[in-house]
This record gives structure tokens, sequence and C-alpha cells, in this order.
């Protein structure tokens, strides 16, 4: 009896102005989709109150502002101590709108060996004709990435034709392309409604093909345009697929009495796979993440879930980028309970995650950081110090809050959170979400203290809920939690 007695007294503590959290007001609360049954959430709230905080009362002081029907997430962390120091409905799902960015963001990080990883393209020829001027055909193979430019800079099918010529390449029978590597198809049904390919150009990204075969056309034609302007004959205008690659079974072999051979280990040259002709590297994966988190692109977003989805290291579908994605937050320990990966820009109100889940990357991502080039020696090994000195390449290409630019969102350090937290003196960076009913900000901020929070705080509510209202409402928690903290 004192236990239910000390939890009937706990309960408006965690819920602030509103409603009781009993069972009736969270069935009630027109939270949008989430898949978890209205009374496991209850659960999962009774059994937080056991084993977290609850929320501060400056923090419940301006949940009272919160219209009607909304349900809100929140977890912090104080990154110094490790301890949650404010938590409501931390494993309760929500649709996380473009702080599912974050996901993909990490993921590819890892992927690509940290902030100096790059992508990289390339021109094979068949290896029988490798050192001839005249070849049957070229073919361009690549990473997946959207940043492979038409003639800009040295990442372009310009300086790859360039190459190809100054290695004494003269005329080409036909060009291919390296694109079977992802079934387009599998993206039909994706929010971003258009065709993810294996080989994409940066020049497309205000005027994406609408189709597979549209971006096959459109490339072929550019790399055929590029290698004649080399001064490279092309034979043909029809863009072929790759060659397909078998791998070569030597025959056995026998001694003089018999006895078997190793197998012969010179693979004969027309069974040998294509070779270089010409290759060109990408600029820092950070750059370009950058450019995807701080503008919250979500073409940009799209396309590095299409890297990660690409054969072999997946089985070249939606489904296989997103389940490379899951296998990483697996293994750094993020917990996926309630957790599910719909995207990778976080259109879709299929996608959830839980305030738990993005602090925990969050942690991750600032306990095992990623330097950016140029890291100071005495900065390597400390997070904290590699954090300051803003060289935590997941925390540096996030939106940094209050930097006031008048310019569009992607031009400037501050993104989406340009002309938040103007004049409050924060040093806020994280990732916004925003869909109809949906209002969401996951990153870090510098407290009073000096210690730096990861936060997560997520509001799903009905579709018609005035967004800006959740807005002023997330911004003012952010500045509570770090006069709190």
């Amino acid at each position: 009896m004192r236990r239910l007695l000390l939890l009937l007294c706990l309960l408006p503590c965690v819920g602030g102005a509103q409603a009781p959290l009993t069972r009736t007001s969270v069935t009630q609360a027109p939270v949008i989709q989430i898949p978890a049954t209205q009374a496991s959430a209850i659960q999962q709230a009774d059994l937080t109150l056991h084993r977290e905080p609850g929320l501060g009362v400056g923090v419940q002081k301006v949940l009272r502002g919160l219209p009607t029907g909304v349900l809100v997430g929140v977890l912090v962390q104080d990154l110094q101590t490790g301890q949650v120091v404010q938590a409501k409905l931390p494993d309760t799902p929500f649709i996380p709108a473009s702080t599912n960015k974050l996901v993909v963001g990490a993921a590819i990080l890892n992927e690509r060996g940290g902030a100096d990883g790059w992508w990289s393209a390339e021109l094979t020829v068949p290896a029988a004709q490798v050192g001839q001027a005249s070849v049957k055909a070229v073919t361009l193979r690549g990473s997946g990435d959207p940043t492979l430019s038409m003639s800009e800079g040295t990442y372009s099918l310009r300086l790859l034709a360039k190459q190809a010529y100054a290695r004494g390449l003269r005329v080409v029978g036909q060009v291919r392309l390296d694109d079977a590597r992802l079934d387009s198809a599998t993206w039909k049904d994706a929010p971003i409604e258009l065709p993810m390919t294996a080989l994409r150009l940066a020049e497309w990204h205000d005027a994406p093909p609408l189709s597979a075969e549209s971006a096959r056309r459109r490339l072929g034609a550019a790399l055929i345009a590029e290698l004649r302007r080399a001064g490279i004959k092309v034979g043909s205008e029809d863009v072929g697929e790759a060659a397909p690659f078998r791998p070569y079974l030597s025959p056995p072999r026998t001694d003089g009495q018999g006895q078997p051979l190793p197998p012969d280990p010179v693979v004969p040259v027309d069974r040998r796979p294509e070779q270089g002709v010409a290759s060109v590297r990408s600029a820092p994966v950070a750059k370009f993440l950058a450019a995807t988190l701080r503008p919250s692109d979500n073409l940009n977003a799209e396309e590095l879930l299409g890297t990660l989805a690409l054969r072999p290291a997946a089985n070249g579908t939606l489904s296989g980028g997103l389940a490379r994605q899951r296998a990483y937050l697996g293994r750094i320990g993020v917990d996926l309970s309630g957790v599910v990966l719909a995207d990778g820009s976080g259109l879709s109100r299929k996608g959830r995650l839980t305030p738990r889940a993005l602090v925990d990357l969050l942690h991750v991502m600032y306990d095992l950081p990623y330097p950016l080039a140029g890291t100071p020696a005495e900065g390597s090994g400390f997070p904290g110090r590699v954090y300051r000195q803003r060289q935590n390449a997941f925390a540096e290409a996030l939106p940094q809050g209050g930097t006031g630019e008048n310019v569009p969102a992607h031009n400037g350090r501050g993104g989406t959170l340009a002309r938040r937290f103007l004049g409050a003196g924060l040093d806020v960076r994280a990732k916004t979400g925003t869909l109809p009913g949906v209002s969401s900000l996951a990153g870090y901020v510098t407290a009073t203290s000096g210690h730096t929070l990861a936060f997560a705080l997520m509001m799903n509510g009905p579709l018609d809920t005035p967004i800006l209202t959740l807005r002023a409402l997330l911004d003012e928690m952010v500045e509570v939690l770090a006069a709190e903290n």
C-alpha cells in the first residue's frame, strides 16, 4: 500500500501541469500511429518512474503551454558523468521526422571509416586490352554517392576522361555503367518518390531523374561527352551494362605420379576482372554530411542510405540499407526497443525512434568521436576536448543554434537552427525534425555547469497541432535544461 501511495504522489510530478499520467490520460492522448500498444507504453512509463528521474520544475513549467493532445518524450544525459538528469517517456516510440537523419549520418561515418573517409569512381577496361589505345568498352564504376560531378573539381567525369586520355586511351567502342548494384524498384514506395541508382551525379540534386532509365541515359550521355571532350573517340551512343564477372576456377592439376597439385595461380587474361585506367576520389565524407544535416536535405539523406544498400555490402535494396543501419545501431549499443527504421530522411510516418535510442546514439558519437582533419594531437582520445575544439565531425555536421545567418540555411553553419536561440548565449548543436503534428529536437547543449548534455525532445500530436508553438516550447525547454544543469 505504501508503494502504491508513493506512486500516486509521483505521477503529477512527472506530468507537470498536464493531466496525471494515468491509464486513462495516456490512452486518450492522440499519438500519431505509434505501433506499440498503448498499454505497453503505459507499462514503460510506469517502469521509468522507478529507475529514472522525472522532469525538473523548469521543464514542467514550460510544458504547461503544451497544446491539447500532444505527447512528449524527454531524455537528457550529462555526458561528463553519464547520469540521466531528466526523463519523461524515454522508451516510448515517436515519429522522429528529420531527427531520423542522425541515424544515417552516424552510419555513414562508420561505413566510410570516419570524417576523412571518401567515395571513389573508376573507369575500367577489359583486362586483355589494358594498355591498348583502342578498347572494346570502358565501364564507369562508383560508390553510389551523390557527389560525383560531371565537370567540376577533382571528383568528376571530366577528370576521369582526362586521366584515361593521358594513359593512352584513344578509341572506345561503347560506354558501360556498373549500375546493377542497387535495385531502384525497391525505392518506388519511399516518400522521397525518386529512384535511387547505383551511380549518381551532383548536378542532379535540383533536377533529379524521375526514373532509373532516365538516370542511365543522362549519365551515359554525360560520360560520352566528357570522353570526346578529352579527345577520345566513342563509337556508339548506346549505353551498355557492365560485363558480369565470373570467378575463375583453375582446373585440377596432378604431378607425374598422379598426386594433386595446388591450383595454378595464374588466371587467364580473358577471365580476369576489368582493370582500371582512371580513378578519382571525393572530398571528405564529413563535408557532405554537413551539407545533409544542417539544411536537413531529404534527397541527400536518401542517397546516403542508398550507398549503405549497395551490393555486395548489402543486398541492393531499401530494406537492405535499413538493415545495415539497424545492425550498426545494435553494434554500438543503442537500445532498439520500439525502433522502426523506414527511410533515411524521416519523411516517412512509419518510422519510430525513442528518446533513449537517440540519446544512446548521441552519447556514442560524443564518446567515440570521428575527428575532423587537422584535429590537434593533444585533443585525440579526449572526447570533451575534441567537442569543445569543434573537431567532432558528427557534432559539427549538426545545425548550430543562434548563428543568425540571413541567407538560405544550406549556406551557413546554423542550418535549420540559424534563427533559433538568437541571443540565448547557448552552444546548441542539434538536429531538428518537423512533420504535421510532429516536432523534435535532438543533439547537444552546453549547460551552465560547463558539462555537455545530450538530449532528445520529441512531440507527437494531432496533424493540426500548431508547429510553431511546439518549436517554441522545444527551444524554451533547451534553455531551461542548460540553466538547470
